[in-house]
């Protein structure tokens, strides 16, 4: 297995985290993760305090490994998720879409990990300062909302930038992936497409065969013009919002016409007027496993890939 600062800080096998993706990430996918040897993560969303909870008292009958709770910090509930986390002794919090910096403090007086996702250098630098324990760069492959950088040239941005551990997201499928986040710096990786497609994800299984279908331009980016851009598969939805944006209409019919549509796509199974949000990565998705074997084929490939490199760069011998 492949140690790395990330795995000491959290207590894991792998260094691979699960992405907190909201209707999709509950406790079933996130036991399976921890239970597999990586680090399972409850997406919050902008769920109520009780779901978020009662995800909580399950994942904890299911597992003993570590576990974490992710919430956006435009969630009406992310106070509330914050203090449950604090009082259930959550091992990890990660946070997005915001500032955690009012926060961070009384986590770590819990004893909570805290790992903020971040799009940038400068945003990582003043985390550190607040005393993240660790970053989340996520690049803008990814699915879901996403930033205006590619993984490849983020990543060695952020851990020129801080001291802490940098976790790789965006564009990572598969041990090579691992492999690369690891040679630009990264200390593990989170995936959040992947994982969509195990047996242990709720997601609706047209969503999940949405994905294997997928190839690498099956993807594009919506809200833009609202200043939320969201990367997702393509469909007749995806499509209309598209059309919607190019033609100039008001932000209100936009967030009107986008509200619920993921719901729709991962619980409803609805492929052709739900957001399915996803990756690039989705091409290198063909089929459906257990969280477990995911992860082992992951360090697997990893180590053998590793391995094969530490013969590439053998010095020639001097003679004469």
């Amino acid at each position: 297995m492949i140690r790395t600062s990330l795995t000491d800080l959290v207590g894991i096998n792998y260094p691979i985290i699960q992405g907190g993706m909201a209707w999709i990430a509950t406790w079933e996918l996130a036991a399976a993760v921890s239970e597999g040897g990586g680090l399972g993560i409850i997406g919050a969303g902008n769920a109520p305090i009780d779901w978020v909870r009662n995800q909580v008292q399950a994942i904890k009958a299911h597992t003993d490994r570590p576990f974490g709770i992710n919430v956006p910090l435009f969630s009406p509930f992310a106070a509330q998720v914050i203090e449950l986390a604090i009082e259930e002794q959550v091992a990890v919090m990660t946070t997005g879409a915001g500032n955690p910096t009012p926060f961070i403090e009384p986590l770590k007086n819990a004893g909570v990990i805290v790992i903020p996702v971040v799009a940038s250098a400068s945003l990582a630098r003043r985390l550190e300062r607040a005393g993240a324990d660790a970053v989340i760069a996520e690049g803008e492959e990814s699915g879901g909302h996403i930033g205006s950088v590619s993984t490849m040239s983020l990543i060695p941005l952020v851990t020129d930038a801080v001291s802490i551990p940098v976790i790789a997201a965006g564009g990572v499928g598969d041990g090579r992936g691992l492999v690369a986040a690891l040679a630009l710096g990264a200390a593990g990786v989170q995936m959040g497409t992947r994982f969509i497609c195990t047996d242990e994800c709720i997601a609706h299984a047209n969503y999940k065969g949405a994905i294997v279908k997928a190839n690498e331009r099956s993807t594009l980016v919506t809200g833009m013009s609202i200043g939320h851009p969201v990367r997702c598969l393509r469909n007749p939805m995806s499509r209309e919002f598209e059309s919607m944006e190019k033609a100039g209409v008001s932000e209100e019919q936009v967030i009107e016409f986008g509200t619920g549509r993921l719901q729709m796509a991962a619980m409803q199974g609805d492929i052709v007027q739900g957001s399915l949000m996803a990756g690039q990565i989705s091409g290198l998705v063909h089929d459906i496993i257990p969280a477990a074997e995911l992860l082992r084929r992951i360090n697997d490939q990893a180590e053998a890939l590793l391995a094969r490199m530490a013969t590439w760069a053998q010095p020639e011998e001097v003679t004469g």
